[in-house]
């Protein structure tokens, strides 16, 4: 992979959610002057709404809830859906602001994916399975989560295993050959990396510290 997102980057989210959220503040605005103008009270002059207006609809609260969650953190669909559930949103007021916000970028499950990927594999050394459950969790799209682990390939897989391997391996120094290889390969498994994978790159970093390899197990251990 060629290159590096920081996680979570919400900059662009947060932005994006302010610019929405400041349009719609004033389409609130210019319509309660319209409705004003419409009713009239004789004297001209509009009652103040704080503390006596009505309630915001459905789908102003919707937004309102999505606009508050995407500034802090980009979220998924089924993020967004999940806590307007929690919040007694109800689902046709929710699909429409899910469907706008969609429309409009502010979620966009594929860039969450990407991003994703990309920094939980570099902050913490997770493998393609491990990544790829995490997204599942998040209701990410099958199809969406084939697409962004795709990106990470073997070969840069196995380099970041050598990598958390090396890192570990100083920590492991002094204990009986069989405990460090039980414990740097299940750290691997832990981390999503198939057993060959795992074994094989644990195997390589002992011999090049003198281990025998003839006395090295063959097997995965339990983490």
């Amino acid at each position: 992979m060629t290159r590096r997102t920081e996680w979570p980057d919400s900059a662009g989210f947060g932005s994006a959610a302010g610019d929405a959220e400041n349009r719609s503040g004033r389409r609130r605005r210019g319509a309660g002057h319209e409705d004003g103008a419409a009713t009239g009270d004789g004297g001209g002059s509009l009652p103040s709404r704080a503390g006596s207006g009505p309630p915001r609809t459905p789908e102003e609260q919707a937004r309102a809830i999505c606009l508050r969650l995407l500034t802090g953190n980009p979220r998924t669909r089924r993020q967004l859906a999940d806590a307007l559930r929690e919040r007694g949103i109800p689902d046709e007021a929710a699909e429409e602001v899910l469907a706008r916000f969609e429309g409009v970028g502010l979620i966009d499950d594929a860039a969450f994916a990407d991003a994703w990927v990309e920094s939980r594999h570099h902050g913490r050394g997770l493998a393609r399975r491990a990544l790829a459950r995490e997204l599942r969790t998040k209701g990410v799209d099958s199809a969406l989560i084939d697409q962004a682990v795709g990106r990470l390939d073997a070969e840069q897989e196995e380099v970041t295993a050598r990598e958390l391997v090396d890192r570990k391996l100083r920590a492991t120094r002094g204990l009986d050959r069989d405990k460090r290889l039980r414990r740097l390969a299940g750290m691997l498994a832990r981390k999503g990396y198939p057993e060959g994978l795992a074994l094989r790159v644990v195997r390589q970093a002992l011999e090049e510290e003198g281990e025998d390899p003839d006395l090295l197990d063959h097997h995965l251990p339990d983490a």
